[in-house]
């Protein structure tokens, strides 16, 4: 997969000589919505499942501007294009019918697909012998939403908007006190055939927030479902295609059994998951070293998962009281200076961000499996948001960067998965 990732780097160059053109008239919708012969049941927020589902993907603000209006959502989105789509096994949760369903986010509305029968379920796609009672959670990318914009790149937005879900599934789950595995061991392939995607949204992870049943059998389930368009417009990719068949296989997986501990107060929190929005700009404002230290833990807790990739966190202080500017990795100090500017110039010249912000973040990894490895980052990203803005501070993710002069900066060889910044 290093070769997707070295054929769709950034430079000072790329960006100036190969700009993104994009055809207005066929901007794909970000909704998908199934035919009305399925049955659908609107959420109903004083409904407590409905209200943690509501927390993982609902529309959270409106935003119109003199080309229409945008409906931003809880998890965010590079350019709000939202390339994923949420769809969830439920056995035994009060109030919800055991089945298959599609988190339809235009409608705010849940939609039956196929109801559980008997001794079926999808647990055996996830890796499972014995029925598992709650939520079982499926994420994919319709990945035209992205590369009507950010043409062969698109991938790596898939995948790093795919993590943040799963991050806000990991966070909303906190709301009911309860822990999320991130499973990537998924039949993919089977998964896709049965849901009827065709080759235009494919499924790229899956999280379990569930108890195994005692003395269970579990049989596969079985259903074909007919292709229901994600995006109305579609313009194959063969690179990102490629990306992602060959990325589907995953080798030489280390098991994360540890689950993350965070300390936040859960109405605080619920209000924190409602209101998140991405800060478009900092005041060069300094943050507390506390401050610092709280979102620091947070992004490093563990990540309960199947495929637990290694990550590497730089980050560069540029406002942080009572410690010294310069270069950290992983919490640890490894190179001094005032880097503020450069931070900026690294972030595709972003300045109010990476510069003006009180750190700025970037993420990389050398590790093998490069679904795993990006959505992890796309997690810690998620929790950065989460951290930052539970405190009060701005947070906002930067998907695009010039790839060999952050390796450059931070001394590494590494791909360079994500960037961030936080500040006031």
């Amino acid at each position: 997969m290093f070769w997707y990732h070295a054929n769709t780097k950034h430079s000072y160059n790329s960006v100036r000589t190969n700009p993104n053109q994009m055809d207005w008239a066929d901007q794909p919708t970000t909704y998908k919505n199934y035919p009305e012969l399925y049955r659908r049941t609107k959420i109903d927020l004083d409904d407590e499942e409905d209200n943690f589902l509501y927390h993982i993907a609902g529309i959270s603000a409106k935003k119109t501007y003199p080309n229409g209006e945008y409906y931003l959502r809880i998890n965010p989105s590079a350019g709000a294009l939202y390339p994923n789509e949420l769809y969830f096994q439920a056995r035994g949760v009060e109030g919800k019918e055991d089945g298959v369903y599609h988190y339809e986010v235009s409608t705010a509305s849940l939609t039956l697909l196929h109801p559980l029968q008997g001794t079926e379920g999808l647990e055996p796609y996830f890796g499972y012998e014995t029925a598992m009672q709650g939520y079982m959670f499926l994420v994919s990318a319709v990945y035209y939403r992205s590369s009507w914009k950010y043409k062969n790149r698109a991938f790596r937005y898939c995948l790093l908007d795919a993590g943040h879900l799963l991050g806000s599934i990991e966070a909303a789950a906190l709301l009911k006190e309860e822990t999320v595995r991130i499973c990537y061991g998924i039949e993919r392939e089977k998964l896709n055939r049965m849901f009827g995607f065709e080759d235009r949204e494919w499924f790229l992870s899956a999280a379990v927030m569930a108890q195994a049943v005692k003395n269970s059998f579990v049989a596969p389930l079985e259903f074909e479902l007919p292709y229901v368009d994600a995006s109305k417009t579609f313009e194959k990719n063969p690179l990102i295609e490629q990306a992602y068949e060959e990325s589907s296989t995953l080798k030489g997986c280390q098991i994360q059994k540890h689950a993350p501990v965070f300390t936040y107060n859960r109405t605080k929190l619920q209000e924190t998951l409602l209101h998140r929005r991405s800060q478009r700009g900092f005041n060069a404002e300094a943050i507390s070293k506390g401050q610092f230290n709280y979102i620091i833990d947070a992004i490093h807790q563990p990540v309960l998962s199947d495929c637990d990739e290694d990550i590497s966190i730089y980050m560069v202080l540029n406002r942080v009281l009572d410690m010294p500017l310069g270069l950290y990795k992983d919490g640890k100090y490894i190179k001094h200076g005032d880097f503020a500017r450069h931070a900026g110039y690294l972030s595709l010249e972003q300045y109010s961000l990476s510069e003006q912000g009180a750190v700025a973040f970037f993420i990389t990894s050398k590790s093998q499996n490069y679904q795993a490895l990006y959505q992890k980052a796309g997690i810690i990203g998620h929790r950065l948001y989460v951290a930052s803005l539970y405190l009060g501070v701005g947070c906002s993710g930067i998907g695009a960067y010039y790839d060999d002069e952050v390796n450059e900066f931070v001394e590494n060889d590494e791909m360079v998965l994500y960037a961030l910044a936080i500040g006031n």
